[in-house]
C-alpha cells in the first residue's frame, strides 16, 4: 500500500514506553459515498457518520475473521442506526428516522451529534459475527451521553477488560478544486494494556495514560477531517515528544455484501404469507438493499421458481 495514502484507511500506532496502542481511522470519499448515496437529512448523515467512524476504530482493537457490527435503536427521530465493518476492510451503514419527528427535533434545536435529542432513550449494540460456526459475541450498553462516543466510554466504564479513549468527528469539507464540499469523518482511539513491571513502572505507565488522554482531548474535530493533514503529521503533532510508533496501514473501501443471491436466499426462507404479501398486483417481488439501495426485482416466474424451491 502507498504511503501517500490518506483517506479511507486505519492507522495502528504505539505510544512507548507506556504501553499504549491506538488507531486514527481517517475517511474520505467512502464517506461522502455512503451517506450522498441516501441523501440523508444533515442530522440523520452526521449521526451514521459518527457511527460508521466509530465502528471502524473498535473493528481495528478487535481480532475476528467476519463482520463487526454497531447498531443502535432508540424511541427518537431516528430509530436505527446500523454500521459494519468486515475483517477485510469493506464499510457499509444506514439509518432509520422518522422525518416528522427529525422536522420538531430540528425545529427545537437538535443539531450535530446529540443522541438524547435525535436517538433518545434505548441502546448501543456492538457484535462480531465470526459465521456459523463460531460463537456470535455481543455488548449492549444504555444510550447514555450526548455522543455515540460518549454512549461508548459508558460501555468502557462498566467493562472490566476494556480501557480506552476516543474522540470523533464528522463533517461537510469544502474541496480545495472548488467542488461542492463532501462528507469527511475520523475518529481516534488510544488502548491502555494491562500494566507490567514493578511499582515504579507502573506509575509511570499511568502518568503517561493521564497524558496520553490530555493530548488526545487536545485534538480538534478540524484535525480529524483535515484533508491536508497526513495521518503521520497529525499523530506526530500530537504525541511525538513520547514517542509515537506507526505501523501497516489498512484500507477501507465502502462495499455492501448484497448480491441477488443472498436475496433469494431470504425470500426461500419466508413464509408463504409473508412472500404473498411482498407480491405486486402484477406477481413480482422487489427488494431494495437498506444499505446501498440496490434494487432487485423478480418476475412472476422467478417467485414461482423460489417457492418450488
Amino acid at each position: 500500500m502507498s504511503d501517500s495514502l490518506r483517506d479511507d484507511l486505519v492507522q495502528p500506532f504505539q505510544i512507548d514506553p507506556f504501553r499504549l496502542r491506538g488507531r486514527l481511522v481517517r475517511l474520505g470519499p467512502l464517506l461522502d459515498e455512503i451517506l450522498t448515496r441516501h441523501d440523508y437529512p444533515e442530522p440523520v448523515a452526521l449521526m451514521l457518520g459518527e457511527a460508521i467512524a466509530l465502528a471502524v476504530a473498535l473493528a481495528g482493537a478487535l481480532k475476528y475473521d467476519g463482520v463487526f457490527t454497531l447498531q443502535t435503536k432508540g424511541d427518537g427521530p431516528i430509530r436505527l442506526l446500523v454500521a459494519d465493518v468486515t475483517t477485510a476492510g469493506a464499510v457499509r451503514g444506514y439509518a432509520q428516522f422518522d422525518p416528522a419527528k427529525l422536522a420538531k427535533a430540528t425545529a427545537a434545536g437538535a443539531v450535530g451529534n446529540s443522541v438524547p435529542r435525535l436517538l433518545g432513550a434505548g441502546y448501543l449494540a456492538f457484535t462480531v459475527d465470526q459465521g456459523e460456526h463460531a460463537e456470535r459475541y455481543q455488548g449492549i450498553v444504555e444510550l447514555q451521553g450526548a455522543s455515540l462516543a460518549d454512549c461508548t466510554h459508558h460501555y468502557f466504564r462498566q467493562s472490566e477488560q476494556v480501557e480506552a479513549g476516543l474522540k470523533v468527528a464528522v463533517a461537510r469539507v469544502p474541496e480545495a478544486d472548488g467542488a461542492p464540499p463532501g462528507w469527511r469523518g475520523g475518529s481516534l482511539m488510544i488502548q491502555r494494556l494491562p500494566p507490567e513491571g514493578q511499582k515504579a513502572a507502573q506509575e509511570a505507565a499511568e502518568d503517561g495514560w493521564r497524558r496520553a488522554m490530555i493530548l488526545m482531548s487536545s485534538c480538534t474535530a478540524q484535525e480529524l477531517v483535515d484533508p491536508g493533514l497526513t495521518p503521520d503529521a497529525l499523530l506526530f503533532r500530537l504525541f511525538h515528544e513520547d514517542g509515537v510508533r506507526v505501523y501497516r496501514r489498512h484500507e477501507l473501501l465502502a462495499r455492501c455484501r448484497c448480491s441477488r443471491e443472498r436475496v433469494e436466499r431470504v425470500l426461500r426462507m419466508l413464509p408463504a404469507e409473508d412472500l404473498a404479501g411482498l407480491t405486486t398486483s402484477e406477481g413480482d417481488v422487489e427488494v431494495t438493499c437498506e444499505f446501498c439501495s440496490t434494487h432487485y426485482r423478480f418476475d412472476a416466474a422467478a417467485v414461482h421458481a423460489l417457492v418450488d424451491t
